[in-house]
């Protein structure tokens, strides 16, 4: 059988640098585990935009349409502020999710527990960390139509629409219920029925697929607004969080934070199943291209090095191979390796992005 592809778009700012070490933990499955693939790489962002003219080629495009997964590192940088809004580097980002139709979005927020004290909330609270949060990705405000600025009574005015069709959010609310039923079986979607139109659908649809062939899932329902109060006041009591793109967005950056640094956290977007039963899928870390650390070094990987654990679980069907992974990195940080997100001005020497790769790499060797 052919090996399994992968595209990487490393992108902007840190993106490449976190993105090496991915690619050295690849060689390693490659090499030690048995486990090949064929890996291709392009432009994407500020990158491609400074090669092409445009955030995202067509020919880009089009790989990422064939392969069985891609890998993304991070888009954009203070360079490219003042670009059209047409051609802003997270616009290549949009156009991916949009025309791979990755319609789920999944961000995971765990605490592991050699970080607990390093969280802005107190460690009995987010010790033992572990919701996943089902974020609808390619409709809602960030898509829907009219959008724009245009004048109105002799003044600027800005629109964006949030649409949804109940298609679209049954088939988000299924791929939650979905994971639910692997983890706590518990699953809260959050909206604002209490004031938009949408919302109201949005809690409609979600009880209906609940009750036609999810009854075995308890299902709660919250205001977004109180989701988020929720949240950093006791985050235990959640297992999946259902929610729509605005929401899952602001969400999912509160939830990352419990758990000490964006650095930490992957992400990834799924699609329908395609021809060979994959489904298409991205998968990136949650952190953006932090331009101002690009080029020092100074660069946690592990979100993106668990971005693609995440890949190994949920496109390759690879999820011991997955736990092997998630394991070396919970074992170097139980055995204090830090990069500067993780550490305090007193706490020493940081680890370099590199050295960060180097001590996973030598415990994943000591797993086999």
């Amino acid at each position: 059988m052919a090996n399994p592809s992968l595209l990487i778009l490393a992108g902007d700012g840190i993106g490449p640098e976190v993105m090496n070490e991915v690619k050295r933990i690849i060689g390693w499955f490659g090499d030690k585990r048995d486990l090949n693939f064929d890996v291709s790489e392009d432009l994407v962002g500020g990158a491609a935009y400074d090669a092409h003219g445009v955030p995202l080629h067509d020919d880009t495009m089009a790989k990422a349409q064939e392969v069985d997964a891609v890998l993304l590192g991070a888009v954009g940088g203070p360079k490219y502020d003042n670009l059209d809004f047409s051609v802003k580097p997270e616009r290549g980002l949009l156009r991916l999710r949009k025309e791979m139709d990755l319609f789920a979005n999944l961000r995971p927020a765990q605490c592991f527990d050699a970080l607990a004290d390093f969280s802005s909330l107190k460690k009995d609270i987010v010790a033992g960390l572990d919701i996943m949060i089902v974020r609808e990705l390619t409709s809602g405000v960030y898509f829907g139509e009219p959008r724009g600025i245009h004048m109105e009574d002799n003044m600027r005015v800005g629109i964006n629409t949030q649409r949804y069709t109940e298609a679209e959010i049954e088939r988000v609310a299924r791929a939650a219920f979905d994971l639910a039923r692997k983890r706590g079986n518990k699953v809260c979607s959050m909206e604002k029925a209490n004031v938009m139109e949408s919302g109201i659908l949005w809690r409609d649809v979600v009880t209906e697929v609940h009750q036609a062939d999810y009854a075995d899932v308890e299902l709660s329902h919250l205001y977004a607004d109180n989701g988020a109060m929720q949240l950093v006041r006791a985050p235990k009591q959640f297992d999946v969080i259902l929610t729509d793109n605005l929401f899952g967005d602001i969400l999912s950056d509160c939830a990352a934070m419990l758990t000490g640094s964006l650095g930490m956290l992957p992400s990834a977007s799924l699609g329908l199943p395609m021809a060979n039963g994959r489904p298409k899928a991205m998968y990136e870390p949650v952190h953006g291209s932090a331009p101002d650390i690009t080029g020092q070094a100074k660069a946690n990987p592990i979100a993106c090095i668990l971005s693609f654990a995440m890949a190994l679980r949920y496109s390759f069907d690879q999820g011991a191979e997955a736990d092997r992974l998630e394991a070396a990195i919970e074992k170097v940080l139980a055995d204090g390796a830090r990069t500067a997100d993780l550490m305090g001005p007193e706490d020493g020497t940081p680890l370099s992005t590199t050295q960060m790769g180097d001590v996973i790499l030598a415990a994943l060797d000591a797993s086999v």
